[in-house]
């Protein structure tokens, strides 16, 4: 052996992983929850009732999405088809209460080879925002990864002044990576990203906590929740 082969045999690596394989590509298929069902996005099928959510959504709500804003019906219809023609994963938000497609999600960036993906493209009606759906879909997608597909990292990534997004993440269990200075021009604009993640290790306590969360016992008579995810995910990490 020479010296630098010993010296290189020396140098410290990562975790062994074996027996690893590439991941597959998430499946256009329906994920069916207690509170909301997620279907591939379908601009036939569920153009009108996003289309009637949107039109009466906070326009702030567009400042961080690639779309400038709702615009018109038709700009909207636009880009809901294509979003739903990427490689990306787009889902309708189904709420379950009333039938209504109401918000948007997808896997996106999916590096299979790697076992990473993200999750993106998220944006809810206000006729969703602060409802049990909300945290269902990203349980039912999270599980999906983790579960399913045996993704190894999943990622959430936003513009570093999206408050509300990086408090969704912390409160979603992800965990704060740091930023990435630079990393997009964004509507003209430098954007910082604010990258968090959840690797597959950590799945196990964060679904024992959803669950927990999730279950009808949580929530009173008038769905006010018993307990929060966060205090639950604490205790559970605890």
């Amino acid at each position: 052996m020479t010296t630098d082969s010993r010296r290189s045999a020396a140098l410290p690596l990562g975790l062994a992983v074996p027996d690893w394989s590439a991941r597959p590509l998430p499946p256009r298929k329906v994920l069916e929850g207690r509170y909301c069902r997620l279907e591939p996005l379908d601009v036939a099928k569920h153009g009108n009732d996003l289309v009637a959510a949107f039109s009466v959504t906070d326009p702030a709500s567009w400042t961080y999405m690639p779309l400038e804003s709702f615009g018109s019906e038709d700009d909207f219809r636009r880009w809901l088809a294509d979003a739903a023609g990427r490689q990306d994963v787009y889902y309708a938000l189904v709420d379950l209460k009333t039938g209504k497609a109401a918000g948007v999600a997808s896997y996106m960036r999916i590096d299979s080879a790697n076992g990473v993906i993200e999750v993106g493209g998220i944006h809810y009606s206000d006729r969703l925002k602060r409802t049990h759906a909300t945290t269902e879909a990203m349980f039912l997608m999270m599980r999906h990864v983790f579960e399913d597909l045996g993704y190894r990292r999943y990622e959430w990534k936003c513009n570093s002044f999206n408050e509300p997004s990086r408090r969704t993440a912390l409160r979603l269990g992800f965990q704060y990576e740091g930023i990435f200075r630079q990393h997009m021009v964004a509507k003209g604009h430098n954007r910082d990203t604010a990258w968090f993640a959840i690797i597959d290790s950590e799945w196990p306590t964060l679904k024992k906590a959803y669950e927990q969360w999730l279950s009808p016992q949580n929530f009173d008579d008038d769905g006010t929740q018993r307990e929060s995810l966060a205090n639950l995910i604490a205790a559970a990490r605890k």
